[in-house]
């Protein structure tokens, strides 16, 4: 009979089971890699720490073959490599750009360039090492079912109209633009251009570009004109406690990012979008980050409304106040409870006449009274207690809904990852509600 190696050797292989789940499998043979890598050497990169890999957790990224150390370079883009408003202007589209009033925005331009080279000229394209390896599809809000963002937290289902309203209006006013364009094509422009292709422009547009500012020329439109695309650079997925700086740098005419957090060997590589909460990721990116510190609960302004008593006689003035001092927005829970802010537009509703001339000094952090802040605490712990039944709902709903629509899996699992992050969070809220009540009262 075979011996068995005891609980110590167990230990050992459960340990390196989990070890190399967080290894990515190389996917630099791949032809469309190799590919890649031809075309950015071409520009002038060469890299040999960094290696496209599939990762069991957040999929397509980067793999180091070496330890990185803190303040090490990760990696470092030319110029040549980046796709900007420049290299539009220097495109066939550049003639076209330049003669076309009112100007096209920066932001337009890009996508039109996008759509262009993938759907029209992609056998042709300077570009199609690249756009071979950019999504067919994105998750970004705009994209989605309207049945899925119905499931969204109230602030995120309003901020997610508002972006498909934004595409849909920047999409409308290009069209002109788009037709002026029919001497480059032999099909109708009409169908190159549509609206499909433009969101899929669009969206590549958001998630993926780095910020990189340029100079503001006539030619057009005077919004916001810092989008670069990074070929390769643009694999490197998000975790929100990774720390980096990132920037071009004018002296070496590459886009740069080092690590200040540092990377172990034959690991993924991470950056850090910035400090932003779920709902942001998924909005501006498509994607939930699990266990995310920056993660918090909205609580919107209809939810306020339901609180507060219509017969408060200056609800209406408390309303106007709060808003008139910027206390209507960003108002949270988070991992630590209720927030500052949320506490203090709180106090200030749950005011009682005597008490509403000292709303100066609530807006300041000062206590008014203890009956005022038990009020409060109670009123906290009520929006709390709604914003996690609402939320427990939505993921009975999202339960049944995966089982009776199998086209939306993918898109309620995202939903279901962003409401379980909630729920979470609700409930350690109220955690903290119930002990900040035990030691006012």
């Amino acid at each position: 009979m075979k011996k068995s190696k005891g609980r110590t050797c167990r230990k050992r292989r459960r340990k390196q089971s989990r070890s190399l789940s967080l290894c990515g499998v190389n996917l630099s043979h791949k032809h469309e890699y190799v590919l890649l890598k031809k075309w950015l050497k071409e520009r002038g990169y060469e890299d040999n720490t960094l290696r496209p890999a599939q990762f069991s957790e957040t999929g397509r990224g980067l793999m180091t073959t070496k330890a990185l150390q803190a303040q090490e370079l990760i990696i470092s883009l030319p110029e040549k490599c980046l796709l900007t408003t420049d290299t539009v202007l220097s495109s066939y589209l550049g003639e076209y750009i330049i003669k076309w009033r009112p100007p096209i925005s920066p932001l337009a331009a890009l996508c039109t360039f996008l759509i262009a080279e993938k759907c029209a000229c992609k056998e042709e394209s300077l570009w199609k090492p690249y756009l071979d390896l950019l999504p067919e599809t994105y998750t970004c809000p705009v994209c989605l079912e309207q049945e899925t963002v119905n499931l969204f937290p109230e602030p995120l289902r309003r901020k997610a109209l508002e972006q498909r309203r934004r595409v849909q209006e920047l999409f409308v006013s290009s069209q002109p633009f788009f037709f002026s364009l029919q001497p480059l094509f032999s099909e109708d422009v009409a169908s190159v251009f549509n609206y499909s292709s433009f969101r899929w422009a669009w969206c590549t547009v958001n998630t993926r570009t780095v910020y990189m500012k340029h100079a503001q020329g006539d030619c057009f439109s005077r919004e916001s004109n810092t989008y670069a695309l990074a070929p390769y650079l643009d694999l490197l997925n998000h975790n929100p406690a990774v720390q980096v700086k990132a920037a071009f740098n004018e002296k070496t005419k590459c886009y740069e990012i080092r690590t200040l957090s540092g990377c172990q060997k034959y690991k993924e590589v991470f950056i850090c979008y910035g400090p932003h909460d779920n709902q942001r990721l998924l909005l501006e990116y498509g994607f939930v980050a699990n266990s995310n510190p920056h993660s918090s609960v909205h609580v919107g302004t209809e939810t306020l409304l339901k609180y507060i008593l219509p017969e408060d006689k200056q609800r209406h003035t408390k309303l106007s106040i709060l808003q008139e001092n910027n206390f209507l927005d960003n108002l949270t829970f988070d991992w630590d409870g209720p927030s500052w802010r949320l506490l203090t537009a709180l106090k200030l509703l749950c005011l009682e006449a005597d008490q509403f001339t000292s709303w100066k000094k609530v807006l300041l952090g000062n206590v008014i009274s203890k009956r005022n802040e038990k009020k409060s605490l109670d009123l906290a712990t009520k929006i709390c207690m709604s914003l996690t039944e609402e939320t427990q709902h939505a993921l009975q709903k999202i339960s049944l809904l995966k089982s009776d629509c199998q086209h939306l899996a993918s898109q309620l699992t995202l939903v279901e990852a962003l409401r379980t992050e909630d729920l979470k969070i609700l409930q350690m809220s109220a955690e903290i509600l119930q002990h900040l009540h035990s030691t006012t009262i």
